[in-house]
């Protein structure tokens, strides 16, 4: 139930990103509108990435719980990262690289926490 109406949501989102994306700047949105667009897009992948893995969950047999959600939630951060990296105009194969670590000491911390 939750996978789907996150779906649903991420698809509802999708759409109000693309009207923002083709009928708005940063500089007539201002600083809210630009905090929308990168909750916009973190609920959106977030959507996707719990999807993904619902499907891994289900692939191995096993139910999705918290942990679950826990992991979705930290690798849907990784695109928002690239993008704010990429902002600074400072985006590599190093810097890619390291939120790659990132994202994955924050997997390990979620799978001893939880």
């Amino acid at each position: 139930m939750f996978n789907r109406v996150m779906l649903l949501v991420s698809l509802a989102l999708t759409i109000v990103l693309l009207v923002m994306m083709n009928f708005t700047t940063p500089m007539e949105v201002g600083p809210l509108g630009v905090l929308l667009f990168f909750t916009t897009i973190y609920i959106i992948v977030f959507g996707l990435v719990s999807a993904l893995v619902q499907l891994v969950y289900r692939i191995n047999k096993r139910k999705m719980g918290r942990k679950g959600r826990f992991y979705a939630a930290v690798i849907a951060f990784a695109p928002i990262m690239l993008l704010l990296v990429r902002s600074f105009g400072s985006l590599s194969v190093l810097t890619a690289g390291l939120v790659l670590v990132f994202v994955g000491l924050m997997c390990f911390l979620v799978k001893k926490l939880v």
